[in-house]
């Protein structure tokens, strides 16, 4: 151990040797950032403007778009830069911090999530006291106990893998810096490590996870005893893209952190990845305006105001 030397840098994994797949790559991520960015921009702008807007569902949704914008501007800026440049490295403490954001945007997003359908809870089953429950007050406890949670879980990770010595080969299987294959490149023995991994992902995702699922028993159990079928129909249609988006996220990145080491590859981990850290940003608003008669009225008239400007 003594006679390996200590790495300073990284290589990131190549998505493709191929130039000519690596143009069509970084055309592909950078029409999917600038959708990204730009669809989360206009849900907050559009949640801003309009004063029909102004309900806790919503407020959830402006924060759930400004992390979705923050999650993606974490990995895919540094991935495009990596499809013009031909030494594809990163600093170890870059690497570290860009670890730590990852898992601070992952951490928050998923207790916004759980904010968002404990909210559905509190509208449909039990709607004479939503207002008391949801308060001002409340949805900024929330969402910033969702942040505080996300720092926490990144802290602890981070201040354990920063005390890592890397030795190599100092390639990284993988497009970003995430600490599962960070933890491969480790040359001191981290079992440490892989258990503040496995606790933090345990307790904090089955905790988001479990607030989500009892909100949605209750919610399921509410609406199954409703009478009219319009009136299931139009109560599952207000928790409905939130069901979808959190779907979309828990089946991937559930999955991607806790999946046995024998089914483990390089290959699946990145398609995993590539879905719930970049792709699932980009969806989130896209599902939401669609599904969502509200955002679909304001968007129109947000659209009307600047057609009548010019």
């Amino acid at each position: 151990m003594e006679n390996q030397t200590t790495v300073t840098e990284f290589i990131l994994r190549k998505l493709s040797s191929d130039p000519q797949m690596q143009v069509f790559l970084f055309s592909m991520f950078l029409v999917i950032y600038l959708i990204t960015v730009g669809s989360n921009i206009v849900i907050m702008v559009v949640i801003r403007d309009d004063s029909h807007l102004n309900t806790p569902m919503y407020f959830f949704l402006f924060h759930l778009s400004f992390v979705d914008i923050c999650y993606s501007s974490v990995t895919v800026p540094n991935m495009l830069m990596n499809f013009l440049v031909e030494h594809k490295t990163i600093s170890v403490n870059g690497c570290i911090v860009q670890m730590f954001f990852i898992l601070l945007s992952i951490g928050a997003e998923i207790f916004i999530l759980s904010a968002m359908a404990y909210d559905r809870y509190a509208a449909i089953c039990d709607p004479l006291c939503y207002m008391e429950r949801m308060s001002k007050g409340i949805c900024v406890q929330l969402v910033s106990g969702a942040w505080a949670i996300g720092f926490f879980h990144a802290l602890l990770n981070t201040v354990f893998t920063s005390k890592l010595r890397f030795c190599g080969p100092n390639e990284i299987n993988h497009f970003s810096c995430e600490l599962p294959p960070l933890l491969q490149r480790s040359c001191t023995d981290s079992p440490t490590n892989q258990v503040v991994l496995l606790t933090s992902v345990v307790i904090f995702g089955s905790s988001s996870f479990l607030l989500t699922l009892i909100s949605y028993i209750c919610i399921i159990s509410t609406i199954l005893r409703i009478r009219s079928a319009e009136g299931r129909h139009k109560a599952f249609s207000t928790c409905s893209s939130h069901l979808i988006v959190v779907a979309l996220w828990y089946l991937t990145a559930f999955f991607q952190y806790t999946k046995p080491s024998s089914v483990s590859s390089v290959v699946l981990d990145e398609i995993f990845s590539i879905q719930y850290s970049i792709l699932t940003p980009m969806l989130n608003p896209i599902i939401y305006s669609l599904k969502n008669k509200e955002v679909k009225i304001a968007l129109g008239k947000m659209l009307g105001k600047l057609k009548f400007l010019k």
